[in-house]
């Protein structure tokens, strides 16, 4: 089955593989050739201490020109099979990075960032090896057996026959050492999966494990995983020192006897022609020489299976993001966002895990600010995730502008709801990419227009190169502040009608959160926004302030009406501010 998959992407390439294939056959015959010109020679030539000198010039000249004609035609078929081979793989990595991107986000919670990159990069460099070095040499080396076979047929009718034996002999080994050493290779694909998760989760907190001095507990953890996956390469070296050359090599030798001595045994009868003997000698040796290579190369056959099993487990995972094709194309044209009954959990009702949202319902209408507030873990974020569509709605229905969130093409939803995440995500490259995003609507107008709204615009143009200073991996070289400001300008440059700003300011100083809020002021305006935040003092102004407690909206109201009902918001506020705060902003308010 695997193999049959494997193949289908061979389909492409046909013609590009016949004619590999046809190369390889010829330059087959003519290895296969030498000693039978050597035969012809000792048969015809051969006289007692006199040589036919012009025949054997023709024939060292035959004999060199097939080792050129040879070696001329594996360079070419050698290069065409790696061509096709690096196509393939090429063509199935994208495949699997384009599936991976289609993933919903319950896998990447679940699943190591390292472990989908092993598969992604190891897994697939296995798969390589089994169209460069497997598929060529299996295809090469059956050829020359069969050519060999008939050459040997040619020579000595019973004993070719006789060396017919040794295929089920040699098939049998085969199937033996893929049945042993299927299992060691998958604990040996998985360990150097653990091996690449437990290296991306160390170099990620790197900062956290020499803070906290955890070198030694995270060298011992790696150490651990290292050492298994030891043990499984050594029980693999074990198998292959076994079955691949040594075995071989024994029955060469029990069937080289078994044909000298019938050489033996006929030449007690009568003279043996020398050439045959040659011939019959020398092709056994090259009989036995592909069977050596087939089953080194059983090792990285092996390892492609194993690797190819662990990449068509990603390609068939079904749990898709919910990717929406509408009958017709619904869109976004006021922002009113209404939350019916929606009760939802990360994890499945079979694992008895309470919902993180429970019969949430509420509507933003358009152009104001509804904010969402609540302890840790009362599921804010969730509600977010959920409008941006990154986890399915199971229960309940949210709508925007009526239509449900399940009838709105993905083009559509993110054009026009735009993000601005707690953590500040910048890609390796410069500012104005960063800000585009390869967007065809964003050009430099947009994004100088953009910078400039988010008052991010004297931090860069202060920097050596402006809008296209460099920035390295997630923007290590910024500050939060100019990261989040960054951000800000990514989401606004879109021009969305939705904002969903999830505790944007909450990594940031005081100075650069007023800057920040002042950013925030501008781009809610004439714009429905859900702004979570932990800082009640960032939502003060919100039309609608949501308390939640559990999973559950506890309170709803303005900020002034929430004080005067001293429930959970007002002390929350009154933890946050102090009770002196609380007693002025009611003045305020009133």
């Amino acid at each position: 089955m695997i193999i049959r998959r494997l193949l289908r992407y061979l389909a492409p390439h046909k013609k590009a593989l016949t004619l590999a294939s046809a190369l390889l056959l010829l330059a087959t015959f003519a290895d296969v050739a030498g000693p039978i010109l050597v035969k012809i020679f000792l048969d015809q030539h051969l006289v007692p201490r006199s040589f036919d000198r012009p025949a054997l010039i023709l024939l060292g000249s035959a004999y060199l020109g097939l080792n050129i004609l040879s070696a001329g035609l594996h360079y070419r078929q050698l290069v065409s099979f790696n061509q096709i081979a690096l196509e393939v793989v090429q063509q199935l990595r994208i495949d699997v990075f384009s599936h991976v991107q289609k993933l919903e986000f319950k896998v990447f919670d679940k699943t190591p960032a390292g472990a989908l990159i092993s598969r992604i990069t190891n897994d697939t460099e296995a798969i390589k090896e089994l169209f460069v070095g497997v598929l060529a040499a299996f295809v090469q080396n059956i050829v020359f057996i069969l050519s060999v076979f008939g050459a040997m047929f040619s020579l000595d009718l019973r004993l070719a026959a006789f060396c017919l034996v040794l295929l089920p002999i040699i098939i049998g080994l085969m199937y033996l050492y893929r049945k042993v050493s299927i299992k060691v290779y998958r604990v040996m694909r998985k360990e150097l999966s653990h091996l690449n998760a437990k290296l991306n989760e160390s170099i990620q907190g790197m900062f956290i494990i020499q803070a906290m001095r955890q070198e030694k507990r995270f060298r011992t953890e790696f150490q651990k995983i290292n050492n298994a996956y030891y043990r499984a390469s050594m029980t693999n070296i074990r198998l292959e020192s076994l079955f691949v050359r040594p075995a071989v090599d024994l029955i060469y030798t029990f069937v080289l006897i078994l044909v000298l001595n019938y050489f033996g045994f006929q030449s007690l009868f009568g003279p043996i022609q020398i050439g045959v003997l040659y011939a019959f000698i020398n092709y056994l040796e090259r009989f036995f020489e592909p069977i050596n290579m087939m089953m080194q190369r059983l090792s990285q056959l092996q390892q492609s299976l194993v690797a190819a099993e662990r990449v068509f487990e990603l390609l068939d995972d079904r749990r898709l993001a919910a990717s929406v094709k509408p009958r017709a194309l619904q869109f976004i044209e006021r922002g009113k966002i209404e939350f019916k009954n929606v009760s939802f959990s990360y994890d499945s009702l079979e694992n008895a895990v309470p919902d993180v949202l429970q019969s949430v319902s509420f509507t933003a209408h358009p152009g104001q600010t509804v904010a969402l507030v609540g302890h840790t873990g009362s599921g804010k974020s969730t509600v977010a995730n959920l409008l941006m569509r990154f986890y399915p709605v199971t229960r309940g229905e949210i709508l925007i502008d009526g239509i449900s969130l399940a009838e709105i093409s993905d083009q559509e939803l993110r054009a026009k709801v735009g993000l601005v995440a707690q953590d500040p995500f910048l890609f390796v490259g410069d500012i104005s990419s960063n800000i585009a995003l390869a967007r065809s609507s964003v050009r430099k107008k947009e994004i100088e227009e953009a910078v400039d709204f988010v008052q991010a615009e004297e931090f860069v143009r202060k920097l050596p190169q402006g809008f296209q200073e460099p920035i390295g991996e997630r923007g290590a070289t910024l500050s939060n502040g100019q990261r989040q400001l960054i951000c800000f300008a990514r989401t606004i440059a879109g021009n969305p009608k939705i904002l969903v700003l999830d505790e944007a300011t909450a990594n940031v100083d005081t100075e650069t959160e007023e800057a920040i809020q002042t950013a925030l002021s501008k781009m809610r305006k004439g714009r429905t926004t859900i702004a979570i935040a932990h800082r009640l003092s960032t939502i003060q102004d919100a039309d609608l302030i949501l308390v939640l407690h559990h999973g559950r909206i506890v309170e709803r109201g303005s900020h002034a009406e929430l004080l005067a009902t001293e429930g959970l918001y007002y002390k929350m506020f009154m933890l946050q501010q102090g009770e002196a705060s609380v007693k002025n902003s009611r003045l305020i308010s009133s």
